[in-house]
């Protein structure tokens, strides 16, 4: 075990053996304090006296020597002499702590809080690191102008650490387990409207539901009468999905479900832009349409709409990055609905019209093979031109199939090429003749089936 120093309660060091390390006085350790929370940057050592002392002393500088060369000796006394130290070093006008993350107990706390472990493997290292906390940050110091800060940022830290801890447990299933911390959780802090959330929704998962609502009730009539607020946006939409019996509320039955719940919860607190959101839309009904039989009714449904609202937006390269994201040529048939598809076309048509002159080829060509695929059976010159034009965008320079450029089409994964070989096959005049001859001409079947 390497050597370790602790804030998240008294000053304190212990060697490898965990053994306390005897620091030399108050002075001493509000030395190493303020390096230790300067996280690795160097302290100058007018700076280390100005936080020392309020009126620093006629020796002040020299004081300060003497503290880092005592600290030294005590937190590696096996360091031959006339070697440089490891952990206090001389860097500029002042002095650094260049200790490793994890023999810091606030680092590595910090770390451990923003980890984005899974819910199984989180929860113990948020017990883990709960459990060093042995009081408040820099006990000993909360009289001294410059721990203020860091105070208070440990101990924001440790609250949103108690938190996620209960959000992890809410996911693996566990709710009951969670309520009694975050019951007492909530009540020593009572403005967060976080606590309250996860307090409530930990009730109404152990099968509470009337606790569930006395505690947002309680809530409201806390930030109400202290502060004169309504609750946010998330107790008012949990106390609706509670008195509603949401499903969405209850507990992810899988691993997957999980997932699916954390992704679509982050959804919704980091996407509110409208863009944002429908080109979300647009790779889940993708992902939809090779469900197939409901799926794909579903998904041609909605992708229309998603298609038409981001026409709406006025943003053209939005609107070809919807209509592209479905892959159209690969994933897509012709809609059977006739109008539909005659709204998709001039979509499409008007899209590329509007693109500026830097849009990438593969935009393009998606696009074009969009307009081909839905004006098969139409007798429409324009299918024919449309499939020609993308085959020739497609294939780029050498004959080789192009590939969109990052930023510019918005999805990496778009590629065109194998949808478009075959929506420009499928409208050459020998596969017309053979499908003429004996083909079927059912608008359900796509570009790839069509083949002989």
């Amino acid at each position: 075990m390497a050597m370790r120093i602790g804030v998240l309660g008294p000053v304190k060091a212990w060697d490898g053996a965990g053994e306390e390390i005897a620091l030399p006085g108050p002075r001493h350790r509000e030395v190493l304090a303020r390096l230790v929370a300067a996280r690795g940057r160097m302290v100058s050592v007018e700076l280390l006296t100005a936080d020392l002392w309020e009126d620093p002393p006629a020796g002040a500088v020299g004081a300060i020597r003497t503290f880092v060369g005592a600290l030294r000796r005590a937190l590696e006394p096996d360091r031959p002499p006339r070697t440089p130290p490891r952990l206090i070093v001389t860097t500029g006008p002042g002095y650094a702590l260049r200790a490793a993350t994890d023999e810091v107990d606030a680092w590595r706390f910090a770390e451990a809080v923003e980890s984005d472990a899974p819910p199984a493997r989180l929860l113990p290292v948020l017990d883990t690191a709960l459990a060093w906390w042995r009081g408040p940050a820099y006990a000993e110091l909360t009289e001294a102008p410059w721990a203020r800060p860091e105070q208070a940022r440990l101990t924001e830290l440790r609250l949103r650490a108690v938190e996620r801890r209960a959000q992890a447990l809410l996911d693996l299933g566990r709710a009951a387990e969670a309520v009694p911390e975050l019951d007492a959780h909530a009540r020593a802090q009572p403005w967060r409207e976080e606590a309250w959330r996860l307090l409530a929704l930990a009730l109404y998962r152990a099968g509470r539901q009337a606790d569930a609502l006395a505690v947002l009730r309680e809530a409201r009539t806390k930030l109400a009468g202290a502060l004169g607020l309504d609750p946010g946006r998330g107790l008012r939409d949990l106390e609706a999905g509670i008195l509603r019996q949401d499903g969405r509320l209850d507990a992810p039955a899988d691993a997957a479900a999980r997932v699916w719940a954390g992704a679509t919860a982050a959804l919704d607190r980091a996407a509110p832009d409208a863009r944002l959101r429908l080109e979300a839309t647009a790779g889940l009904m993708r992902g939809l349409a090779v469900t197939g039989g409901s799926g794909l009714l579903a998904a041609r449904e909605h992708r229309a709409a998603a298609v038409e609202a981001a026409e709406d937006l006025g943003d053209a390269e939005l609107t070809a990055r919807v209509i592209g994201a479905y892959d159209v040529p690969a994933n897509w048939t012709r809609s059977d609905d006739p109008a539909q598809a005659a709204r998709v076309v001039a979509t499409a048509e008007r899209t590329l019209a509007r693109l500026p002159e830097d849009t990438a080829p593969a935009v393009r060509a998606l696009l074009l093979a969009t307009v081909a695929l839905e004006s098969r059976g139409t007798a429409s010159p324009r299918a024919r031109a449309a499939a020609e034009e993308a085959e020739r965008l497609a294939r780029g320079r050498g004959g080789r199939a192009a590939r969109p450029r990052r930023g510019r089409s918005g999805a990496a994964g778009l590629r065109p090429q194998r949808g478009v070989h075959a929506v420009v096959r499928a409208h050459r005049p020998v596969r017309a003749a053979r499908r003429h001859r004996g083909g079927d001409h059912r608008p359900g079947r796509t570009a790839r089936a069509a083949q002989p």
